[in-house]
């Protein structure tokens, strides 16, 4: 997996969100360096995690439709009376 990259916009907006938390649930209140080394910190550690986890939740709706595809193809087949 290549490493994760967010755009200059998202990883603004996931800054905020972890100062933010860390102000009101932790009561920690956060700079920008410290929330930079966080969201680092996250997305090189977990961030692989919920990638795999997406990766195979793809595949299994993927199967599904697969299976219903099959299926329809399934029911096309003719038999001789």
């Amino acid at each position: 997996m290549a490493e994760i990259t967010l755009s200059p916009q998202r990883r603004a907006a996931l800054l905020e969100k972890i100062s933010n938390y860390m102000d009101q649930e932790l009561e920690r209140p956060v700079g920008q360096f410290e929330a930079e080394f966080l969201l680092d910190f996250i997305s090189r550690e977990l961030g692989p995690s919920y990638y795999n986890q997406g990766l195979h939740d793809a595949q299994a709706v993927v199967r599904q439709r697969i299976e219903l595809v099959l299926e329809d193809i399934e029911a096309q087949e003719v038999y001789p009376d």
